[in-house]
């Protein structure tokens, strides 16, 4: 791939790298976004935080709360296939949100990017709550991705506070343990505010994909809604992904 940008601040190199329409955001070499226009799947993680949302009646995701932004591939995706009223993206790092303003074109009106830690401004949030809410908190050390909070008891509640009555949170987590060892999981009572929880992976990743629905979500409509709103003809999104599904409720 070549580089179409660079930069260096202290020991850390950003890099976006193209090839043909794909551009790649990678952050000491930790590759953490990618989105190419004429390409709906991406074939990544990024993906998977978004194919929950198909599960819902489409105008029931109209505020959408994205902590960790990277290049802003999901909220792109979103922006193209659901166009929620409002898009709020929390990211910590500037060159993150200079990246995914100038190379990823995340400039609309209904996009608000915020530079803040996602942990503390979400603690501190007290506006309206939002339909769909994706952690997607990753840093890098020594070269590879981890979360940069655990799902514990405190920060489960925090998130599921913010959801709308019908709200849907999709997680992404490092690895299958980090999933299973979630807040969620573990407390019934937090459990049960939910009538949809469901593990979604890709073979070639480690990532879990968490999702914590108020309203009930069928594979077969979140499959149905995607294939149709993004415009697949061939093969079913299934297939195209090979994603695995596990349903816990």
């Amino acid at each position: 791939m070549a580089i179409e940008w660079s930069k260096k601040v202290n020991d850390c190199l950003y890099e976006v790298r193209t090839a043909g329409a794909t551009r790649r955001l990678y952050t000491n070499n930790v590759f953490h976004s990618q989105y190419n226009p004429n390409k709906v799947l991406q074939g990544g993680v990024w993906d998977l935080l978004v194919l929950p949302a198909f599960g819902c009646p489409r105008d029931k995701i109209q505020r959408v709360l994205v902590l960790g932004v990277g290049g802003g591939t999901v909220i792109k995706q979103l922006q193209c296939y659901l166009n929620p009223e409002k898009i709020i993206g929390i990211e910590l790092n500037p060159l993150h949100l200079f990246v995914a303003k100038k190379y990823f074109g995340l400039k609309r009106a209904s996009i608000q990017l915020i530079e803040d830690d996602a942990i503390h401004w979400l603690d501190n949030y007290k506006g309206k709550k939002f339909d769909l809410i994706i952690d997607d908190l990753f840093g890098h050390h020594k070269g590879e991705a981890e979360r940069v909070i655990k799902l514990n008891k405190q920060w489960a509640s925090v998130l599921s506070n913010n959801l709308s009555p019908e709200g849907l949170l999709v997680i992404n987590f490092g690895s299958g343990s980090e999933f299973r060892n979630n807040a969620f999981l573990a407390y019934k009572k937090l459990s049960r505010q939910f009538k949809s929880i469901l593990r979604l992976t890709l073979e070639q990743y480690d990532n879990v994909i968490g999702v914590f629905s108020k309203c009930t979500i069928k594979e077969k409509t979140m499959q149905f809604n995607f294939e149709t709103l993004a415009g697949i003809k061939k093969n079913s999104v299934k297939k195209r992904l090979n994603y695995r599904l596990k349903v816990f409720k």
